[in-house]
């Protein structure tokens, strides 16, 4: 079932998002070539804790026997890895890498959630574009994210965008409604046929995230029962930002 919120849930909702998008603003100035991946999960969760937030993925659980609950702050995906890449003190990050940060912030009761892909140093100009297009891919898509249109309709042209720019999307996984819980309804994927789905309404608050692929769309999951990398080992990239839909154009709640 898809929740309205209220005006009140709407603006604890936005303390929780705004403690996501500072920390980003953190992890942004100190993110390095050298760092592990568990230094800057660190960062996050000092960050967020500073901020009267917890962060909610640290013991999440899939409910899957044989898969441990997740156990960090951030979800930290280096170059093939697609997403919820395990932070760890033997994983550095290297001059030219691009590194996908996913994490949501529980604060009053609600939850914010967005994703990030940092170029770290100099890249490649492949690296960079794909950054850029998967950034611009959410952007296209939230011109639909509109009372009066569908999820298809935001899905369908994040999809569009992405095979118009030659790369691949992630069918397996996909962006979620939020608010007390960090996965709500509806599932919103990031390709599909517009006209379809449930008609958005003013107070929906939707975590809407393509995730993008360089090469073919196939993708592995690693043995930790967690990492996601890509088949053919091309680079990956994720954006993602928690919005709330009102009367007329969409609000992106996790950007200062």
């Amino acid at each position: 079932m898809v929740t309205i919120k209220s005006k009140k849930e709407i603006e604890l909702m936005k303390e929780a998002c705004k403690v996501v998008a500072l920390t980003y603003q953190e992890l942004e100035k100190r993110i390095k070539p050298g760092m592990t991946t568990w230094e800057l999960d660190q960062i996050a969760e000092k960050t967020m804790r500073s901020l009267g937030a917890i962060p909610a993925e640290k013991g999440y659980n899939i409910g899957i026997k044989g898969v441990p609950p997740y156990p960090a702050t951030l979800c930290v995906s280096i170059n093939d890895e697609v997403i919820h890449g395990i932070p760890s003190k033997n994983k550095v990050i290297r001059e030219g890498d691009i590194v996908s940060i996913d994490t949501v912030a529980l604060k009053n009761g609600f939850n914010g959630d967005a994703a990030r892909t940092f170029i770290v140093g100099k890249a490649s100009k492949e690296a960079e574009r794909l950054v850029q297009v998967t950034k611009q891919a959410f952007f296209e898509g939230i011109k639909f994210a509109k009372p009066g249109y569908r999820i298809g309709d935001v899905s369908h042209r994040i999809g569009e965008y992405v095979h118009s720019q030659g790369y691949s999307v992630v069918r397996e996984f996909q962006g979620h409604g939020i608010g007390r819980e960090m996965h709500e309804d509806p599932g919103i994927p990031n390709y599909g046929k517009a006209g379809r789905g449930i008609r958005l309404e003013p107070g929906m608050t939707l975590a809407i995230e393509p995730m993008v692929i360089q090469g073919k769309p196939n993708i592995l999951q690693l043995d930790d029962g967690w990492t996601i990398i890509t088949e053919d080992g091309s680079l990956a990239a994720h954006y993602e930002n928690t919005i709330l839909i009102t009367e007329k154009e969409p609000e992106i709640l996790t950007i200062l």
